[in-house]
C-alpha cells in the first residue's frame, strides 16, 4: 500500500499497489502492520456502505465525540465522490482546516480520517457507493454534525449540492462549537 500523508496531520490518501497479471490484479486494502507501522493504531470495528442513487447528493459533515469519536478509511466501490474532512482537534496546528479528495471506483484510492475530523461527501455520479471501516461503533448519544456549507471553513465543493437531507442542513454552524485557531503566518 502507498501512503501519501496529507497537509491535514494524521490524514492520509492511501493508494493499493496492485499485482497484475492476465485475470486482472490483487492488492490489500487493510494491512494492520503497515498502518501502524504510520503510527496508526486504530483497527476497523465495524463497517459501513453508503448507496447514493443521485449525483449531487451531499453528506454531512458528521463525526462522533469523545469517547466514541471514530478513524475512518474510506472507498468508493462505484461511481466517484469529492469526500472532504475537517480537523477539529483543538490541539491540532491544522484545527478547523479542510481537505477534499475525489475518490473513485476505478482508482481503488481511499482516504484515512483520524479520529476527531468531521466527514462528508458529495456525489459526483449517479448510482455511488462508498464503503467505509471504522474504529469505533455507532453511539447515537456521541453523533454530531457541522453544516456543510459554513463559510466559517469555505469548502469548495465541485458542484452545488442538489440533495441534502434536512438533518444535515440543520447542523450548527461551527461558530457556534468553537472558534477556529487563526492560520499561522511565518514572518520570514
Amino acid at each position: 500500500m502507498i501512503f501519501t500523508e496529507t497537509e491535514l496531520p494524521g490524514a492520509f490518501i492511501v493508494d493499493v499497489e496492485r499485482i497484475a497479471d492476465e485475470r486482472g490484479f490483487f492488492a490489500r486494502s487493510w494491512c494492520e502492520d503497515e498502518f501502524a507501522a504510520r503510527g496508526i493504531s486504530t483497527p476497523p470495528l465495524q463497517a459501513n456502505l453508503s448507496h447514493n442513487p443521485r449525483k449531487g447528493t451531499l453528506r454531512g459533515l458528521h463525526y462522533q465525540t469523545e469517547p466514541y469519536a471514530e478513524a475512518k478509511l474510506v472507498r468508493c466501490t462505484r461511481g466517484a465522490l469529492y469526500d472532504v474532512i475537517v480537523d477539529l482537534r483543538p490541539d491540532s496546528p491544522t484545527y478547523g482546516q479542510w481537505l477534499g479528495v475525489e475518490l473513485t471506483a476505478d482508482s481503488y484510492r481511499m482516504l484515512y480520517v483520524p479520529a476527531g475530523f468531521a466527514h462528508g461527501f458529495l456525489t459526483l455520479q449517479d448510482n455511488t457507493d462508498i464503503s467505509y471501516q471504522v474504529s469505533a461503533k455507532y453511539a447515537p448519544q456521541h453523533e454530531a454534525g457541522i453544516r456543510w456549507n459554513d463559510p466559517a471553513f469555505g469548502i469548495e465543493w465541485p458542484m452545488e449540492p442538489v440533495l441534502v437531507s434536512a438533518r444535515d442542513q440543520q447542523h450548527p454552524d461551527f461558530t457556534l462549537i468553537r472558534t477556529p485557531k487563526p492560520a499561522v503566518v511565518s514572518a520570514e
